[in-house]
């Protein structure tokens, strides 16, 4: 099982969209908001040099956007 983390804000619908893709997938997330949380939002901009929301990290792989194909390669890996 893969060890996902999403950094999403509540009003990003591409963020709604990638949590509900894993949640019909059946796959557990951990969901960081970065808009409550400016520890989670360094870490983000760590990790993926973006300021921008959704930001999934896949077992270390690092997904910007919900790009829903590159998400579910990852997954399936």
């Amino acid at each position: 099982m893969s060890n996902v983390t999403i950094y999403t804000t509540p009003t990003c619908g591409y963020c709604h969209m990638a949590k509900q893709y894993l949640s019909e997938k059946q796959i557990p997330f951990e969901e960081k908001n970065v808009s409550l949380d400016h520890t989670a939002a360094e870490e983000m901009i760590r990790k993926s040099n973006q300021m921008g929301v959704p930001v999934i990290d896949v077992d270390g792989q690092i997904i910007i956007g919900f790009d829903q194909s590159r998400l579910a390669q990852l997954l399936q890996a």
